[in-house]
């Protein structure tokens, strides 16, 4: 009998689709002096996954970070890298999806495919790559390189190589601008096919270029959800150009608590009166100057969500606001979302307990 291929869960049936973001490191999205910040130890870690896990939720997404961002408490100095961390979840969990995020230039591509292939095996066909082509220097300087201008360039020579070798092929020359690489293969194939899910996250016109390429799905930002509808319409262009269907997803961050009023107290807290002030300067300059990955006027007038989320779309209000403004983001086109918290492991549930039921009731997830 012919083996067939499991669903992916983010291509599975669920009109809207959730996953967790940032729980590998300290702080998640957040850069905020508040006590209860997330401190990612791994047995916190373990449960959190476990818990999205069971609830239904699709996929859990990491940060790929080599450096904290200075301030009084560092955050995401502290963090797990993230193939060894995708392995070992695979292990500990049953039907959710786990993504490695990767720097490009950090990354050997051939390293990329075997451990891609490793996880995708371990995990029964769940892994996923988020493919980064970097942005920021410090990070680039801690691995002895330079921060190029074609990032893109090298990244589609980096995506070719691995899915040649994820789809079989071998031995195979590869001869680029990047990349001079001989005799290439390598066993096992994932069990995808022909390769893992795709992620990119990127917002400036090049990296949408190269996700309509690349990437099975494109990971961006907005300021505001109407405004979401010309970037999935841009990206639909892009990809239709490239013969290719390219879903968007967006990121948010979370504040669920059954008053507005207390909601919008607590945000007003951490993202403002416990700010990490020098971290938040820190990286607003850092991603404006090198990232391209938000809007402009985002860093001009919202403060508050890099310290929150680290730009991403706050969701602060009571568990009907929260589903109502995905449901917004599902009829403006989005695929679904990845959500973040102060504390995944305290915060977590009650998402699941108050905001899953209203999106199954909206006819977003079954």
């Amino acid at each position: 009998m012919r083996e067939t291929t499991p669903v992916h869960p983010m291509r599975g049936p669920n009109r809207f689709k959730l996953g967790v973001f940032s729980a590998n490191a300290d702080g998640g999205l957040t850069l905020t002096r508040v006590p209860e910040r997330w401190q990612a130890g791994w047995n916190d870690v373990v449960a959190v996954a476990q818990m999205a896990d069971r609830a239904g939720i699709e996929f859990f997404l990491p940060i790929a970070r080599w450096k904290g961002f200075g301030g009084e408490v560092n955050s995401r100095e502290w963090s797990y890298e993230t193939f060894t961390f995708a392995a070992a979840l695979s292990g500990l969990t049953e039907r959710i999806a786990l993504f490695s995020t990767v720097h490009v230039p950090m990354v050997h591509p051939v390293f990329a495919a075997k451990a891609m292939a490793t996880i995708d095996q371990a995990s029964g066909g769940r892994a996923g790559l988020n493919i980064v082509c970097g942005w920021n220097p410090e990070e680039f300087e801690l691995f002895g390189l330079e921060m190029i201008g074609d990032r893109y360039a090298q990244g589609l020579e980096w995506f070719e190589i691995m899915e040649r070798l994820h789809a079989g092929a071998g031995p195979f020359d590869f001869e680029g601008r990047f990349y001079r690489l001989k005799n290439l293969s390598g066993r096992p194939s994932p069990v995808q096919r022909p390769r893992p899910v795709t992620l990119n996250a990127a917002f400036s016109p090049p990296g949408r270029d190269f996700a309509a390429r690349a990437a099975d799905f494109l990971f961006t930002t907005f300021t505001d959800i109407d405004k979401g509808r010309g970037q999935i319409d841009d990206m639909t262009a892009r990809a239709q150009a490239a013969g290719r269907d390219v879903g968007v997803y967006t990121t948010c961050h979370v504040v669920c608590r059954p008053s507005a009023d207390e909601a919008q107290a607590y945000y007003e807290h951490y993202a403002v009166a416990m700010e990490d002030t020098a971290s938040v300067d820190r990286y607003m300059k850092a991603k404006q100057t090198f990232s391209g990955s938000h809007d402009a006027e985002a860093y001009r007038l919202h403060r508050k969500r890099f310290a929150g989320g680290a730009g991403t779309y706050p969701l602060v209000g009571t568990p009907e606001h929260i589903a109502s403004e995905m449901v917004r983001m599902a009829e403006a086109g989005f695929a679904g979302t990845t959500v973040s918290f102060v504390n995944f492991k305290d915060e977590l549930p009650t998402f699941i307990e108050t905001v899953l039921p209203l999106l199954r009731d909206a006819g977003l997830r079954q």
